[in-house]
């Protein structure tokens, strides 16, 4: 069951995180999350509500302080998207992603066995290829190369989405999904926070709501999948499945986005397969 929930927030994050990289071409980062994160609180909240649970202040507090690291990450991640090639940053932030709480879990005594061992490395490797495409000229990425700000703000990124996967998880068990509402929460005011300092517009075109929405609903399922992910197994394990999310993100870039792939893409895709399997295996 968490290599099924983490492999549902994959999917879910990659969807995401395509749309909200095209929608940021068309309109600030700022802006997209504006009309996407209250709706996530919404349907976050009403899931919540059906759930039902026992929240704690622990609970809750874990859950808020990891939706300030998650506004931060998405925050930099959709600028980042917006000024870059897609199918180079995604992964970069993903290993990083999935470095800090595999790093964590095994810190913290989680010991995965051989085949989840061997799957884990399979699955950074995986995440590695993934993003070699255009890191050196751009030349295959029709949206710009990587440059030195654009790498910043990607490490700024997978260590902020780290730090959500790590705080999330460690919400105590029986809380039902309110630790995810209060995490969007936090999010959501953090990213408004930013936007009225910036003096962003909140008269939105009914194209940007829509897609907003839309990213709400993968938001919501990526981060409500994840949070019983880690409930259910190890931080170490689903962290990594849940890093695969680039994966998804590259190929709706090079289905839908006009991006192009490479043989080193093509192999990483193909050991992310094999890691899946092992993990599932482990």
């Amino acid at each position: 069951m968490p290599v099924a929930l983490a492999s549902t927030s994959a999917v879910a994050y990659g969807i995401s995180d395509y749309l909200g990289g095209v929608a940021s071409r068309r309109a600030r980062a700022l802006r997209v999350v504006s009309v996407a994160y209250p709706v996530s609180i919404v349907l976050v909240g009403a899931a919540a509500l059906v759930a039902g649970g026992s929240p704690t202040p622990a609970g809750l507090g874990w859950g808020l302080a990891s939706g300030l690291a998650s506004g931060a990450a998405v925050w930099t991640f959709y600028v980042a998207l917006s000024r870059g090639p897609m199918s180079v940053i995604s992964p970069i932030t993903a290993v990083l992603a999935a470095a800090g709480p595999l790093a964590f879990g095994l810190a913290a005594g989680e010991r995965p066995g051989p085949a989840a061992m061997a799957g884990m490395a399979l699955a950074l490797v995986a995440t590695v290829l993934v993003s070699l495409e255009g890191a050196g000229d751009g030349s295959s990425a029709p949206h710009g190369r990587l440059t030195a700000p654009l790498l910043a703000m990607s490490v700024v990124s997978g260590s902020a989405f780290a730090a959500f996967f790590v705080l999330l998880s460690r919400v105590p068990a029986g809380e039902g999904l309110w630790p995810v509402a209060a995490s969007r929460v936090g999010a959501t005011v953090m990213l408004l926070a930013a936007a009225v300092a910036a003096r962003e517009s909140f008269r939105f075109p009914r194209r940007l709501i829509a897609i907003g929405v839309v990213i709400a609903v993968f938001d919501a399922i990526a981060n409500g999948a994840f949070y019983f992910a880690s409930q259910a197994g190890m931080l170490s394990l689903v962290s990594v499945i849940a890093a695969l999310y680039p994966a998804f993100t590259v190929a709706l870039a090079v289905t839908h986005g006009g991006e192009r792939m490479r043989v080193v893409q093509l192999a990483g895709l193909g050991l992310a397969c094999v890691a899946i399997v092992l993990l599932t295996l482990g």
